[in-house]
């Protein structure tokens, strides 16, 4: 093996690529998994023993088990809804991997949901929810509480060309609401589409310090490199005070507890010490009234259980990372400045309770800031300090493997590109300089572009 390796530096030497960074294929250091089954980002952290292994299991059955309506004899696992997205963790996130919209006509988007927000700003600068229908649209319900609405999800084409001739197309969304159950929505509605993220390597984004984003921030591109990487400072529900946000798709989460309570809350109608009432709007009577699973209805203790999964998920370790054309491909990223918002390698800090993600070196291929990404990706809901053209640098570790875990190949925070080719194309904005440089690339350097991006 080791031979085989050194054949294939030595050819990427010949080649004039520069060979990759010792421990560069290790994605999440220590807690990094060797697996490229369909079972990839399901996987404990490499490093997690005993115990703390065991507790892995405990949080993951939780992770998977569906809630069910109130009263019931599960005793602990009962208060789905009033209203929900869907009855479980997995069944957005299934398999820890991506969620997608829609791809055939009756499917329902069950790993796709739907922000609703109105102009202004809460008490701690968070968006305002719709007045009828709430900060969420919900699809679904529990017997005897209608269903909030649906969305119906229409396409069109956009076509394009590379500077080599090679024709291309987009597909852009459309989305309009239907079968609404109270009525008309605000005239001012902002709407805002998300799909499932993947799951792997949470704890080690969170392990990443402040300071590290702070550094990387440069909101007034002082550097005049035309981009300008954004914090976005959100409200801290624990600790009831302002914090640097790194999770979400606009980074408007500041923690892994607060993230998987607000989805808890959110997407399965299940109330936590974070979130303590159910998402009901005055409108909506048969919700306000519906028998409640507990006070809260997620324990504390399995809200820890939880998140705690969630931190050990492990990042799968990057294949092919010494083949000449991966190699390329690699320079490339570089050379069209992809890496200075997706930027491949940090160090995390030291974390209290969690030695296995603490001191590694990790390459996750982001720096969780926020950039404007043009007014063709924007939704224009404003949350907390991010824009309505703005969004969070999404982490890149794993994505060669989206396909193989979750069957399809669906990506940017609402699913809309159907290749990884097609999501560097609808890039804009900070990053309009760089799609440019891809789209007037060769053929073979754009395979080798993305045959780099396949490695991660």
């Amino acid at each position: 093996m080791r031979r085989t390796i050194s054949l294939l530096l030595l050819l990427a030497c010949a080649c004039g690529e520069e060979g990759p960074e010792p421990g560069e294929e290790l994605s999440g250091g220590a807690t990094t998994v060797h697996d490229t089954t369909r079972n990839a980002f399901t996987l404990a952290a490499r490093n997690l023993q005993g115990d703390r292994r065991d507790a892995f299991f405990t949080g993951n059955a939780l992770f998977n088990r569906n809630w069910v309506t109130a009263p019931s004899s599960t005793e602990g696992l009962d208060g789905l809804g009033p209203t929900f997205n869907a009855p479980s963790c997995a069944a957005c996130h299934f398999k820890d991997g991506r969620g997608k919209p829609p791809t055939e006509p009756d499917e329902k988007p069950l790993s796709l949901l739907f922000r609703l927000s109105i102009p202004g700003q809460d008490v701690h600068g968070g968006p305002l929810g719709d007045p009828t229908y709430g900060g969420q649209l919900q699809p679904q319900s529990i017997l005897g509480v209608p269903k909030e609405g649906e969305v119906t999800l229409t396409h069109s084409l956009r076509d394009g060309r590379y500077e080599d001739g090679t024709g291309y197309s987009l597909e852009e969304p459309h989305y309009t609401l239907a079968n609404l159950a109270f009525g008309p929505v605000h005239p001012e509605l902002m709407m805002s589409p998300r799909v499932a993220p993947v799951m792997v390597g949470l704890g080690l984004l969170e392990a990443i310090p402040d300071a590290t984003l702070e550094a990387l921030a440069d909101p007034d591109d002082s550097n005049g490199d035309g981009i300008s990487g954004r914090i976005n400072h959100v409200w801290d529900v624990e600790h009831r005070e302002l914090r640097v946000g790194r999770f979400g798709w606009k980074a408007n989460q500041p923690s892994l507890r607060q993230q998987n309570a607000g989805a808890f809350r959110g997407d399965i109608g299940i109330t936590s010490d974070l979130f303590p009432e159910e998402d009901c709007p005055p409108a909506q009577e048969a919700c306000r009234t519906s028998i409640s699973g507990g006070t809260p209805e997620l324990e504390a203790r399995k809200l820890e259980q939880l998140t705690f999964y969630t931190q050990m998920l492990a990042v799968p370790a990057r294949r092919d990372v010494d083949k000449p054309e991966v190699l390329r491909g690699r320079r490339l990223f570089r050379e069209l400045d992809c890496a200075k918002c997706h930027v491949p390698r940090h160090e995390t800090g030291t974390v209290a309770d969690a030695p296995e993600l603490s001191k590694q070196i990790i390459f996750p291929y982001t720096d969780l800031l926020l950039h404007d990404m043009g007014p063709e990706l924007a939704d224009g809901r404003p949350d907390f300090e991010a824009t309505g053209n703005e969004w969070r640098t999404p982490p890149l570790w794993g994505i060669g493997l989206v396909e193989t875990v979750n069957r399809h190949t669906r990506f940017l925070h609402d699913g809309r590109a159907r290749s990884l080719e097609e999501a560097i194309l609808w890039h804009g904005g900070e990053a309009e300089r760089s799609r440019e440089r891809f789209r007037t690339l060769s053929a073979t350097d754009r395979t080798a572009l993305l045959r780099f991006l396949e490695s991660l």
